[in-house]
């Protein structure tokens, strides 16, 4: 994976939503015997090291005890209800001035591994001026990576207005990457089905662990 001291890629994880078609906080169901954010952390955390940054809103006091040993910086987004523009500004407003590009990605997308970001990141590199994103069900969308030059868009996104709006406006700009597994996302109790069952099997709670690669 990537050396996290050297680069200049920051991946965010945002999870502030309130899982209203869920019915309970999603971030903490179980998949792979880990809260569901957990494991998106460590997907981070396997392709950048400590420069991940995890938006979180709604339930962040439980949520942030998920992560008390991860090296991710957590950051709170009261304005969560507004939706996942106001996360995305949170995120940019925190970036360090070292930070080339943001890797933006979404707790949900359980199906997602380490090599698909990693892949990500392998075509940035090649190409650091250019917008990255996944290609999956005849749409381009998260997860996907924004450099620096498109942060000002970011940070004026506004309501329900997400990281797909800059992606069509972006679209002569954007190298797709071939990404099957990021279809997967787990919006209602339902879609757990579509996981293999042995990601289900531990369900009891466990202490919480820190999202290692």
């Amino acid at each position: 994976m990537i050396s996290a001291p050297e680069h200049a890629l920051h991946v965010v994880v945002l999870a502030a939503g309130a899982s209203r078609r869920f019915g309970s906080p999603k971030q903490l169901v179980r998949i792979d015997g880990r809260p569901l954010l957990h494991g998106a952390v460590a997907r981070a955390v396997a392709v950048a090291g400590p420069c991940v940054w995890v938006v979180l809103g709604s339930g962040a006091a439980s949520l942030t005890a998920v992560l008390r040993q991860s090296p991710a910086s957590v950051l709170i987004n009261r304005d969560w209800a507004e939706g996942i523009g106001s996360s995305l500004r949170t995120a940019v407003r925190h970036l360090p001035a070292s930070c080339d590009a943001i890797l933006v990605s979404l707790a949900d997308q359980v199906a997602v591994t380490p090599q698909d970001l990693a892949r990500l990141a392998q075509a940035w590199r090649r190409q650091p001026a250019a917008v990255v994103a996944a290609s999956y069900a005849g749409i381009v969308g998260v997860p996907a990576i924004f450099p620096r030059w498109s942060f000002p868009d970011l940070a004026a996104l506004r309501g329900d207005a997400g990281a797909r709006v800059l992606l069509r406006r972006y679209a002569e700009r954007v190298v797709r990457v071939p990404m099957p597994s990021a279809e997967v996302d787990i919006d209602v109790p339902e879609d757990l089905a579509r996981l293999a069952p042995e990601r289900l099997a531990e369900q009891t709670p466990a202490a919480p662990q820190p999202p290692t690669a």
